[in-house]
């Protein structure tokens, strides 16, 4: 009787010549991926990563943040009290590091611009020039006027200025002899204040209005957007003209402010609201949110939990492409008249100096309030190019 051999057989190579591998063998790679532990990154770490590439959308973000620390430590940043005056249109301080007695300097010192005792040749006007026997140094961290910083502790250090208490005009000063650099950083405040909250209250209304015109539909939805197509059908200009004249001018600041405010953000919504809705419809056919519908899922937690995520990232995007907007819409106002007064400070108030030509021409250093818009515009245009470069693959 044949002992039949009930052992498996072993290995050998295959027909093409590969050598086969034990079961329990395995190789250094293998073990290595199986030991990595699974990484999974979240869609807003995915946003992230593809912003930090975007140099236009850092730039952004870096001035924004600048502009938000400028604005809110006003106080500290203006070498000069905005309300105080001085010589009317002076022309801006040469900043030099050369000493008195003509060699280099470290330290730099800052020579007023004066009548230099000479005429023109053509004109026979005095000319201006720096002072070279009268220099001024120019420090970080120096003493100047006293304020209260957020109102409540007292201080009197600037971020720079002159060590010897001087007047420093480095933007030159208006028809009063009021420094227009530190007016312009004090009038970011406004400026910034009104952008903030009008786009706040803009995104607020048009994200609710948006959201429940597109989940709800039917009836609902045409009577919202019957009314947001006659709140788009008005004329902005002649209506943010006609209503920001019905404050009288002897209304507390708060109260303008505010009415300013609420105009600017009456027909600010509404445009907002139909892009939301275009998401929403969108959005609400997706088989997710039709599975939650199934399963007896509340219209609340669908909207908040499914649809409000997926929308956040256009809102986002919308609100740094609309602060601009507004800030160019306020300083056009301002320029008009129609904004902010006195004594409050802003970049539209500012401009108002500007509406004549000789004056342009006379003090070109009238117009730079124009730059702290400029600045302000593009770095809120910046970065939300780059939030939306960012947002789009995802």
């Amino acid at each position: 009787m044949t002992n039949l051999d009930l052992r498996p057989p072993a290995s050998h190579p295959s027909s093409a010549g590969e050598p086969l591998q034990a079961p329990d063998a395995t190789l250094p790679e293998e073990q290595a991926a199986v030991r990595l532990p699974q990484r999974h990154e979240s869609y807003y770490t995915l946003v992230w990563r593809r912003f930090r590439r975007s140099v236009s959308g850092m730039t952004g973000l870096v001035l924004v943040c600048l502009l938000v620390i400028i604005a809110v430590f006003a106080d500290f940043f203006a070498p000069m009290d905005p309300r105080a005056t001085d010589t009317p249109f002076a022309p801006p301080d040469v900043i030099s590091f050369t000493a008195p007695d003509g060699s280099f300097s470290l330290i730099p010192y800052v020579y007023p611009v004066g009548e230099t005792g000479e005429l023109d040749p053509v004109t026979f006007q005095p000319l201006t020039g720096p002072i070279l026997d009268n220099p001024t140094p120019v420090g970080f961290f120096v003493k100047g006027h006293s304020y209260r910083l957020f109102g409540l502790i007292p201080a009197e250090r600037h971020f720079f200025g002159t060590r010897d208490g001087r007047p420093l005009h480095l933007l030159g000063t208006d028809k009063f002899g009021r420094d227009i650099l530190s007016r312009g950083i004090h009038g970011s405040r406004i400026s910034l204040i009104i952008a903030f909250a009008v786009v706040t209250i803009t995104t607020t209304v048009g994200t609710l209005v948006g959201i429940g015109s597109g989940y709800l539909g039917g009836n609902v939805d045409n009577i919202v957007q019957r009314f947001v197509d006659f709140v788009l059908a008005f004329p902005q200009l002649p209506l943010y003209l006609a209503l920001t004249s019905l404050v009288p001018l002897t209304a507390p600041s708060n109260v303008f402010i505010a009415f300013v405010i609420a105009v600017l953000a009456a027909l600010g919504w509404a445009q907002l609201s139909r892009e939301v809705r275009s998401k929403t419809l969108a959005l609400a056919r997706i088989d997710y949110v039709r599975a939650a519908i199934a399963v007896g899922s509340g219209d609340m937690r669908i909207i908040t939990r499914h649809i409000l995520p997926n929308v956040l990232s256009h809102i986002i995007v919308a609100v740094t492409l609309a602060i601009p907007t507004v800030v160019l819409l306020e300083s056009f106002l301002g320029f008009l008249g129609f904004a902010v007064k006195p004594p409050l400070i802003s970049w539209g108030l500012m401009l108002q100096d500007t509406n004549t030509f000789s004056v342009i021409g006379s003090y070109p250093w009238i117009l730079s309030p124009v730059v702290f818009v400029l600045i302000t515009v593009f770095a809120f245009n910046a970065l939300g190019d780059g939030l939306r470069d960012a947002v789009d693959p995802y």
